[in-house]
C-alpha cells in the first residue's frame, strides 16, 4: 500500500509536462538538479541555527536591549499549589466565576486569593518586554542577511529583469550553488522556528522600536513598512511573480496537474496579501487620525493588561494582617479592565464596608 501511494504521489503526468520523466531530471551532461534527499540536510543546520540564536539573543540582543533601556519586569510568583495548578494546566487559564467558587472550596483559599493565584501565574507565562526585544532582533539580523544574500545571489541573474528568462531550457535547468545554498539556508532557519514554536513570542522586527520607546523611528518604519508592503506583495507579487508562472509555462508544454496546483497556491497567497494589506490600511486610517493604540495584526494578550490587578495585588499584600482591605473598584471603558478607585473609597474594618 505504501508503495503504490508513494508512485501516485511521485506520478510523471502529475508533476512533470507531457513528454518528460523523472530520468530527464538526473545529474548528467554537466547539469544538477535538486533533490528530495537536500531535505535531510537542512535538520543539522536548523539545529545549529537554534545554538546561534541562544549565543546571538544572550550576548548581543541582551545588551543591546540593556542599552535601549529595556529591562526585565519581575513579577509576585503565584504560591505553589496542586490543586490550582493542575485546573491551570489541564483545563483553563481563565476560570469562570462558578469554577473558581468551585477551586475555593477544593483548596481551602477565598474566592479572593484564588483569582489572585491565576492572576499572578498568567503573568509567570506572559513574555516580557525584553524576550520579545531579543527575539524580533534574532528575526531582524537574519531577515536582513538573507534580503542582502538574495540580491547578491540576483544581481547578475538575467531572470531578474526579464522574466521569460525563468523558462528557457525549462525543465532542463542546472542548478546554481547560490540557489542551494540560499534555499537550504532559509529552510534551515524556519526549521529552527519550528523546533521553538512553543516558546516563542512572535513578534515583527518593527517592534524593536516600540519597545526600546523610539515612537518616532517605530511610526517611520510603520510608514515604510505599508509602502514596500503593498509595492512588493500587491503589485510585483501578482503582474510579475503570478504572471510568470501562469501566462509563460504555457508557450513551452501544455497545462498539466503540477502547473494548475502551484498556481493555486500562489493566488491563496495573494489573497492572504490583500488581507493583509486591509489590516495595514485600517492602522493607517487610526494613526492618520491619532486613534491608533496597538497593532491590529498582534495579540491582545500585553503586559499593559494586568497593570490594575497587579497594583491591587502589591496593595492587598501591603495591608492583609489586621483587618480586609476593601476597595471599591469601577470599570473602566477606556481599558475595558478594573481598576481601584480613588484612596477615599478605601475603608479599614473587618466587616465589608
Amino acid at each position: 500500500m505504501f508503495d503504490t501511494l508513494h508512485e501516485c504521489f511521485w506520478s510523471e503526468s502529475l508533476w512533470l509536462p507531457v513528454g518528460l520523466t523523472w530520468a530527464d531530471l538526473e545529474d548528467k551532461e554537466g547539469r544538477v538538479y535538486a533533490k528530495a534527499s537536500h531535505l535531510y540536510v537542512t535538520l543539522p543546520y536548523a539545529l545549529a541555527f537554534l545554538l546561534i540564536r541562544y549565543l546571538f539573543e544572550r550576548w548581543i540582543a541582551t545588551p543591546l536591549a540593556v542599552s535601549a533601556g529595556i529591562k526585565q519586569r519581575v513579577y509576585l510568583k503565584a504560591e505553589e499549589n496542586s490543586i490550582l495548578e493542575f485546573y491551570y494546566t489541564t483545563r483553563c487559564r481563565n476560570p469562570a466565576q462558578v469554577d473558581i467558587d468551585g477551586l475555593s472550596k477544593k483548596s481551602s483559599l477565598s474566592t479572593r486569593q484564588v483569582e489572585r493565584w491565576f492572576r499572578r501565574r498568567r503573568r509567570q507565562d506572559r513574555p516580557g518586554v525584553l524576550k520579545k526585544f531579543t527575539e524580533a532582533s534574532w528575526r531582524f539580523v537574519f531577515y536582513l542577511y538573507a534580503f542582502i544574500g538574495g540580491m547578491v545571489a540576483l544581481h547578475d541573474k538575467e531572470w531578474l529583469y526579464d522574466t521569460r528568462e525563468v523558462w528557457t531550457g525549462f525543465p532542463k535547468q542546472t542548478m546554481l550553488e547560490s540557489q542551494y545554498w540560499y534555499y537550504i539556508l532559509e529552510m534551515s532557519f524556519y526549521g529552527c522556528l519550528l523546533f521553538s514554536v512553543a516558546f516563542d513570542v512572535k513578534r515583527k522586527s518593527a517592534k524593536l522600536f516600540n519597545y526600546a520607546k523610539w515612537e518616532k523611528t517605530c511610526k517611520t518604519l510603520f510608514v515604510l513598512f505599508a509602502i514596500m508592503f503593498m509595492v512588493t506583495r500587491l503589485i510585483i507579487f501578482p503582474f510579475w511573480l503570478i504572471h510568470c508562472t501562469w501566462v509563460y509555462p504555457v508557450l513551452y508544454y501544455p497545462a498539466f496537474f503540477g502547473y494548475y496546483f502551484f498556481n493555486t497556491m500562489l493566488v491563496v497567497l495573494l489573497c492572504l496579501h490583500i488581507f493583509w494589506a486591509y489590516l495595514i490600511l485600517r492602522m493607517i486610517r487610526k494613526f492618520m487620525f491619532g486613534t491608533l493604540t496597538k497593532d491590529e495584526r498582534s495579540d491582545n494578550d500585553e503586559e499593559d493588561g494586568d497593570e490594575s490587578s497587579s497594583t491591587q495585588d502589591e496593595v492587598e499584600q501591603r495591608h492583609k494582617p489586621g483587618g480586609s482591605l476593601v476597595a471599591d473598584k469601577k470599570y473602566d471603558k477606556n481599558r475595558g479592565s478594573r481598576s481601584l478607585s480613588p484612596p477615599e473609597n478605601i475603608c479599614w474594618s473587618k466587616t465589608v464596608c
